[in-house]
C-alpha cells in the first residue's frame, strides 16, 4: 500500500533553440536551450533567458554553452545540468519532498540508438523516474490536432533550430521519414557568413538571428508583406572601424537560397518513398509547416509552387511539437508509439 505517491508528470519538447515544458497541460518553461557553467568548478551559474544573456558576452571565467547542436545532444554534462535548472523552475508543490518524474521528451525522427540513450540518460539523471520518448514529427502531428491514428496519411515537416523533420504519419506510426540535420541555425550561419562577405561587417550570432527574425524570407517578391529594412550596427571586418548597414529581405532572401533548397529536395526525396494510397492523401490534405522555420517569410508559398501540393503553416508552429508530447503525456498507456 503506497501512503505517498509524489510523481510529478512533465513534457518536454527538447529543442537546440528553445526548451519548452508543460505541466499540468500548460507550458510553464519556456527558454532558450542555454547554459552558462564556471570553468573552475563546472558549475552551473544561469539556464535560459539569464544564459542567453550572458551568451558570447563571457569573462574567462564563466562559459556559456548550447549542449545541443543538429538536434541531438552534444555535451553530455552541460545537457543535464540544463535540465535539471529548467525543471526547477516548474512549480513542484512541497519542498519536503522531491517528486518523481514522468516525463515524455521529444526528439529528432533520425536520431539514432546512442543519441536517444544520450537523451533518457540525461533525463533520468535530472531526476526522471519513467521517461518516454516520443519521434518531434509525430509530436507537432498531435499538436496540430491531426487524428495520427487514422487510417489517412498526413505529412508533417518540422523545422527547428537544428533539424528539419519530415514524416508521413498513419495508422500511428511513420511510415517514410527524413530527417536533416538542417534548421534554424544554418540560416543563422548563412546571414553571418553573407555579412561578411557582402558587407565586410562582423555579425554575433545572435545579432544574425535578429537580422532572420526581421528580414528573413524564402522569396524575393513579398508583395504587399515585404519587411521594412532592418539597420545592422558592427565592427568592419579589417578596419575594426563601427559600421551602419541597412539589409533588405531581398539579399537576405538569396543567401538563404541553398539551405532552403535543401529543404525542398528532403521533402521531395520523402515523398518519392511515400506509397501512392498515401500520397494521394497527401495531396488531398496539403503538407503542414511546424517550428521555427515554419515562420520565414514566403516559405509556405514558396514550397506549394515548387512542389504543387499546398502548404499550411500549423496555427502555432512554434509549440506545436510541446503541445503534442502534452497529450501523449496524457496518453501514456494508451499510444504505442512512445519509446
Amino acid at each position: 500500500m503506497k501512503f505517498f505517491s509524489f510523481t510529478k508528470e512533465i513534457a518536454m519538447d527538447l529543442g537546440t533553440a528553445n526548451t519548452i515544458i508543460i505541466c499540468d497541460g500548460k507550458i510553464v518553461v519556456d527558454e532558450p536551450t542555454v547554459v552558462a557553467l564556471d570553468r573552475r568548478d563546472d558549475r552551473m551559474i544561469a539556464v535560459g533567458e539569464k544564459a542567453k544573456m550572458m551568451y558570447e558576452k563571457t569573462n574567462a571565467d564563466i562559459r556559456t554553452i548550447r549542449p545541443l547542436r543538429d538536434g541531438v545532444i552534444a555535451d553530455f554534462n552541460a545537457c543535464e545540468q540544463m535540465i535539471r535548472g529548467l525543471i526547477k523552475m516548474v512549480h513542484t508543490g512541497s519542498r519536503l519532498f522531491t517528486p518523481s518524474l514522468r516525463m515524455v521528451i521529444g526528439v529528432p525522427s533520425g536520431s539514432t540508438e546512442v543519441e536517444l540513450r544520450a537523451v533518457r540518460d540525461s533525463a533520468e539523471h535530472a531526476g526522471g523516474r519513467e521517461v518516454y520518448l516520443i519521434y518531434e514529427p509525430m509530436a507537432a502531428a498531435i499538436g496540430i490536432g491531426i487524428d495520427v491514428e487514422a487510417p489517412q496519411g498526413n505529412m508533417i515537416v518540422d523545422i527547428g533550430g537544428g533539424s528539419t523533420e519530415i514524416a508521413v504519419i498513419s495508422l500511428g506510426g511513420i511510415v517514410t521519414n527524413n530527417s536533416q540535420r538542417v534548421g534554424g541555425d544554418e540560416l543563422t550561419a548563412n546571414i553571418q557568413e553573407y555579412m561578411s562577405r557582402q558587407h565586410n561587417v562582423k555579425v554575433s550570432e545572435r545579432m544574425a538571428e535578429r537580422i532572420k527574425i526581421h528580414v528573413g524570407a524564402a522569396l524575393t517578391d513579398l508583395g504587399d508583406d515585404a519587411p521594412e529594412d532592418y539597420v545592422v550596427h558592427g565592427p568592419n571586418r579589417i578596419t575594426a572601424l563601427p559600421m551602419e548597414v541597412p539589409v533588405c529581405y531581398q539579399e537576405i532572401a538569396h543567401c538563404l537560397e541553398k539551405t532552403i533548397a535543401k529543404i525542398e529536395t528532403a521533402i521531395l526525396t520523402a515523398l518519392e518513398q511515400t506509397p501512392p494510397e498515401l500520397y494521394a492523401d497527401i495531396v488531398h490534405n496539403g503538407i503542414w509547416l511546424s517550428g521555427g522555420g515554419a515562420l520565414l517569410r514566403g516559405l509556405d508559398k514558396r514550397l506549394t509552387d515548387k512542389i504543387n501540393i499546398p502548404f499550411h503553416i500549423a496555427e502555432d508552429p512554434l509549440h506545436c511539437v510541446a503541445k503534442g508530447t502534452g497529450i501523449a503525456l496524457k496518453n501514456v498507456n494508451n499510444f504505442s508509439f512512445l519509446m
